[in-house]
């Protein structure tokens, strides 16, 4: 307990005068804003990602994030206090590890947990006494202790004493002006003591909040919460959109005159399904450790199956709106979507409506094509990887005009609306960004979807 003790208040000394190494394992949406705003705070910080070309980009200092300050990531690196790497034996040197790396669903839509072993497996063979590990994956509750753990203490170290475990849920919001990471409150849980004073330490550092919480399982079950909430709201909204819309309702305006009351109530609003790394995948966690432990989420369940279905209601509204008007079928129809990006102004493709969309169109023969600014061409993904290689369309009235329907599917700030509404010859809008930018596309050829 004396050597315990002695490795905790060393590293809690080093996080108190910001001399503590950080490494961030995985440089995504979340671990690279994470790094560079630890590196901000005055800590060393190393990047680590087994992506040649993105490290290379890094260190060259290009703004690899769209949404990013244009020299944010220059300035990091020239300034001397961040590099990015691929070579795991900088954890050697690293007194915090933060791990920040994908955990996707399985193809049976269960946990994927395999991008957390090998980061995990990777620091196991550098871990040495002294060290903060810290999860920051979504994660079901209770696999850092049970998963992550075990692995990290095959070598005889142990969580605690030899070396500290922590978990803190992510919180990274893409294209959100309004929060950063230093100023979204940041929970953080552990086991045991000394391991939780030192994470919560630590990101009192780097954060405006922490929200300490007494374990690794409820720190991890908080960010399960979170997002199981958005998910059965985004359905329930969408299911209203539907009957209110046989009622002859508007369900934005329903929305926006319910969002004035100052209690019990946040707007929610309609969409063609939900996508992303975090609104589709925490309550498919949440759900499966439930049936592991002999429990269920039947609320949560039928959500992510009314989102799951979400983009194929918005295929066959956009065949039965092209048949109302002018009895054009959708088979061999040219279906033009506007944003590929799971939501607007990111460069982000993860489990994107648009996509399900194109791709159910496609499968009742349209001819579909997209324009993104943020994709000149579709990057080879895990998700779409028969869709890498396509290229947007430029937006011009003749182009516009050529397709038999327009389909608003992300609303980028960064497309021409007025030239769309004056060019489609059918119009469907799965967003209502005409009506929010004041734009009043012609009657007969419009529809709010």
């Amino acid at each position: 307990m004396t050597n315990a003790f002695s490795l905790f208040s060393s590293l809690k000394d080093r996080i108190a005068r910001h001399e503590a190494r950080v490494t961030t394992v995985g440089l995504g949406y979340v671990g690279l804003p994470l790094a560079l705003t630890i590196s901000e705070t005055g800590f060393p910080t190393t990047g680590l990602d087994l992506n040649e070309t993105r490290v290379a980009a890094i260190n060259a200092g290009e703004r690899v994030i769209s949404y990013f300050a244009e020299d944010r990531i220059r300035n990091a690196v020239t300034g001397g206090r961040f590099a990015a790497t691929q070579d795991f034996a900088t954890l050697a040197e690293a007194d915090v590890i933060l791990i920040c790396v994908p955990t996707p669903l399985s193809p049976a839509r269960e946990p994927d947990l395999s991008y957390v072993l090998g980061a995990a497996e990777g620091i196991a063979g550098w871990l040495r006494p002294g060290q903060l590990v810290v999860l920051e994956s979504t994660v079901w509750p209770g696999a850092t202790a049970t998963v992550v753990r075990p692995i990290l203490e095959r070598g005889g170290l142990r969580a605690g004493e030899d070396f500290f475990l922590a978990f803190s849920p992510e919180r990274e919001d893409p294209g959100n002006h309004s929060f950063e990471t230093r100023t979204i409150p940041k929970v953080v849980g552990a086991d045991d003591a000394r391991s939780r004073d030192l994470i919560d330490l630590f990101y009192s550092q780097i954060v405006t909040q922490t929200v300490p919480v007494s374990s690794l399982a409820t720190a991890e079950a908080v960010k399960l919460a979170e997002n199981s909430f958005r998910t059965v709201n985004i359905a329930l909204v969408n299911e209203m959109k539907v009957a209110l819309e046989a009622m002859g309702v508007d369900v934005w305006e329903v929305v926006r005159a319910a969002a004035t009351k100052p209690f019990g109530y946040m707007p929610f609003y309609p969409g063609p399904g939900i996508g992303g790394d975090c609104i589709p995948v925490s309550p498919a966690y949440l759900s499966w450790r439930a049936r592991d432990v002999g429990s269920s989420l039947p609320i949560v369940d039928l959500a992510r199956t009314n989102n799951d279905n979400a983009p194929d209601m918005i295929a066959g509204r956009v065949a039965v709106e092209m048949s109302k008007r002018g009895g054009r079928p959708v088979a061999g129809a040219r279906v033009l979507i506007l944003g590929i990006a799971y939501k607007k102004d990111v460069e982000d493709t993860r489990v994107s409506p648009a996509l399900a969309i194109l791709r159910r169109l496609e499968a009742m023969g349209a001819l579909c094509d997209f324009h993104d600014p943020y994709f000149p061409v579709m990057p080879l993904t895990r998700d779409d990887p028969d869709l890498a290689g396509r290229r947007s369309v430029p937006l011009t009235d003749e182009v516009v005009a050529g397709y038999d329907a327009v389909l608003v599917a992300t609303d980028h700030t960064r497309i021409d609306y007025v030239l769309v509404a004056r060019s489609a010859r059918l119009l469907l809008d799965t967003r209502n960004v005409f009506a929010a930018r004041g734009v009043v596309p012609a009657e007969g050829r419009f529809v709010k979807i």
